[in-house]
C-alpha cells in the first residue's frame, strides 16, 4: 500500500472517530443513524483497501499463504541451533504479524536461504596486541518469491553483528547475542519482503 493511501486511511479513521463522537452527543435515534452509516463507511473503504495491516505489511489481498523452508547452515563455523532458531522465528513473525497461513512449500509467497556467516573477529586491539572487542557476524543469503507479485521477488544477502568485551567467554554470552542477532535479521527479511516503505 502506498504511503498516500496509508495516511489518507487513518484520516478517515479519525474523522470517522470524531464522527461517533458527536454522535454521541446527539439524541439517541440521531446518534445511532450517524453511528450505522460511519461503521457502513469504514467497514466498506477498510475493505477496498486490500492487503493491508496494521503491522504496515503490505500483500496482496489474494495472498494467502507463505511457505518458509528449513535455512541450512553452509558457515564455516556451525552453531547447531542457529538454522532452527532462523527458521522458527521468521515463520512465528509472519504468522504473527501477517493473515498469512504458513506452510512448508508451495505457498503464494515462498521464502527460502541459507545461512553463510558465523564469525567471531577481534575489532579493537590494546596497545599490547590483545583484542579489546570482539565481534560476532551473522549472515544469511535469502530469496524471496512472490507469485501475485513478481516485481516484489528478490535475493539477497542480510548481515548483522554484536560486539562484546574481549575479556568475556564467548559461550557464556553466545545465547544472547545469537537472539539478538537473529531478531534484526527477520526484522531486515521481513520487512524486504513485505513492507513497503
Amino acid at each position: 500500500m502506498s504511503k498516500h493511501l496509508y495516511f489518507y486511511c487513518k484520516a478517515l479513521n479519525i474523522m470517522v472517530i470524531d464522527r461517533i463522537g458527536a454522535a454521541l452527543r446527539m439524541s439517541k435515534r440521531t446518534s445511532q443513524a450517524v453511528l450505522c452509516v460511519c461503521l457502513a463507511l469504514l467497514s466498506l473503504f477498510c475493505g477496498c483497501v486490500g492487503g493491508y495491516s496494521f503491522t504496515g505489511a503490505s500483500i496482496p489481498a489474494d495472498a494467502k499463504t507463505i511457505s518458509i523452508a528449513n535455512f541450512p547452515n553452509y558457515a564455516t563455523t556451525v552453531n547447531p541451533q542457529l538454522s532452527q532458531i532462523l527458521s522458527d522465528g521468521l515463520r512465528n513473525t509472519f504468522s504473527s504479524q501477517t493473515n498469512l497461513v504458513v506452510t512448508e512449500q508451495g505457498g503464494d509467497l515462498d521464502l527460502s536461504g541459507e545461512i553463510t556467516t558465523y564469525t567471531v573477529q577481534p575489532t579493537a586491539i590494546t596497545s599490547n596486541d590483545q583484542a579489546a572487542m570482539n565481534r560476532l557476524t551473522i549472515g544469511v543469503k535469502v530469496s524471496f518469491t512472490n507469485s501475485k507479485d513478481p516485481n516484489a521477488n528478490f535475493e539477497q544477502s542480510f548481515n548483522r553483528y554484536k560486539e562484546f568485551s574481549a575479556q568475556l567467554n564467548f559461550s557464556s554470552v553466545e545465547n544472547s547475542l545469537v537472539e539478538e542477532i537473529v531478531n534484526e535479521i527477520i526484522e531486515d527479511i521481513f520487512n524486504k519482503a513485505v513492507v513497503n516503505w
